[in-house]
């Protein structure tokens, strides 16, 4: 959580200044510049300003966030300009101000890079899908990479047009066309077209945005955007929650954007993968004992464009303590393990969801039990595929799987709970 100042808060304007520099700077922001007692920014974004500004020039330190409270409040009691590139408040440093003052700081935008890129491309930004790679890993534009669709990707650098053209070749995304859009609304603008099988150009200036048109390769694996990926999209040891009840496990769960899943017993994460995939502010934690499948999950979000997934290697319920808390939880192994089911359950508010998987008598007599005391909905899901028999075709029955799904609704009265469990 980020720490809010002390009021009264200081005199901060945020400025956006694009690659034109002074030129392309709205008259109430230059008014802005030339009455601040003080202005913060990049180095590059400073050099842009012309010898009249006399303010007390400060570039941001590295890294940059952290430093933000304190590097404020020094000048508290002086008039604040703070630069930043395009619109603040895209991925700017106006979301970070916003925090640290506990109120939105003036903001007068600037274009940002998305805005222009889409206006020389043609392309309708409503329609557009826009991924930064800004201090995150490249691994997360394989999530937005679907047939015909379109992305842009904010740049990390001079390095990143080459990175993004290894990933699409990496995913299946070959034949993908590629235009990288040099220093956008400057009079040294340019841009470098190509495919990403046939990337070869060297590295050019660090300010720039990949613009992508997506074209899948023939005999890629195809992946949807909703939960249910084809099996074939993991790496797995047999761990994996199949296709059809991983969907229907999703959609027991309810991701919204936001929230929070604890995937326990992670197996290959493949439940994890799919409900941060359903949208980009969803987040996860799977839990699993085995190393080795540890980091195979890490290998699969990647692969499947949610590095952020957080892998916690232990065993459940001990690796449980100190996680934060979670809006749903998904136990897809080791239910019978004293004490997990409770903690789980402990962990989760008012309004928060639980699912549980299993395919044993065991354990199903215990989710029985719960459902007993706690409600909610146990269902039984079969699952039967075509194969071969003889020159004939027949059924094959996997394992039924029992499902759990419930919402916390409150605290238990005490009567209605065993010895073992109070």
């Amino acid at each position: 959580m980020t720490p809010h100042l002390p009021t009264p808060l200081p005199d901060v304007t945020v400025v956006g200044i694009g690659a034109d520099g002074w030129a392309g700077i709205a008259s109430r922001a230059r008014n802005a510049l030339a009455h601040a007692d003080v202005i913060i920014g990049g180095a590059r974004q400073l050099a842009l300003l012309p010898d009249g500004c006399e303010a007390e020039r400060v570039a941001w330190p590295s890294p940059l966030r952290p430093a933000v409270p304190g590097l404020v409040e020094a000048h508290t009691g002086r008039r604040i300009a703070v630069l930043a590139s395009g619109d603040p408040m895209f991925y700017g440093i106006g979301r970070t101000l916003a925090d640290v003052l506990g109120a939105p700081p003036l903001v007068l935008p600037h274009p940002s890079s998305v805005s222009y890129a889409c206006a020389r491309l043609g392309w309708a930004v409503e329609d557009t899908e826009v991924v930064t790679v800004v201090g995150r890993p490249t691994a997360r534009i394989a999530a937005a990479l679907h047939d015909g669709r379109r992305v842009l990707v904010l740049s990390a650098g001079a390095a990143t047009p080459a990175d993004v053209a290894a990933l699409l070749r990496d995913r299946g995304f070959g034949p993908s066309r590629m235009r990288v859009l040099e220093q956008l609304g400057s009079e040294d603008e340019q841009c470098v077209e190509g495919t990403a099988d046939g990337w070869a150009a060297p590295p050019g200036d660090p300010l720039n945005v990949v613009a992508v048109d997506c074209r899948r390769a023939p005999g890629a694996l195809r992946l949807g955007a909703v939960p249910g990926l084809p099996d074939e999209a993991y790496e797995h040891d047999g761990q994996l929650t199949k296709r059809h009840i991983r969907a229907a496990t999703l959609g027991a769960l309810a991701p919204a954007p936001g929230e929070l899943l604890w995937d326990i017993g992670g197996g290959s994460g493949s439940i994890a993968v799919e409900w941060m995939r359903t949208h980009p502010s969803c987040r996860a934690l799977t839990v699993e004992r085995d190393p080795v499948r540890a980091e195979r999950i890490g290998r699969n979000a990647d692969r499947l464009g949610v590095p952020a997934l957080r892998v916690v290697t232990g065993a459940a319920p001990a690796a449980l303590a100190q996680l934060p808390a979670p809006d749903a939880v998904f136990i897809g192994g080791g239910l019978t393990a004293p004490g997990l089911l409770a903690a789980c359950w402990d962990a989760l508010p008012t309004g928060g969801r639980l699912v549980a998987n299993t395919v044993t008598l065991e354990s199903e007599a215990l989710l029985a039990e719960w459902y007993r005391r706690h409600g909610g909905e146990l269902v039984r899901l079969a699952v039967a595929h075509a194969v071969p028999v003889g020159t004939f075709t027949g059924w094959r029955q996997a394992m039924p799987v029992t499902q759990w799904a419930v919402v916390k609704s409150g605290p238990v009265p005490l009567d209605t709970l065993t010895g073992a469990d109070r």
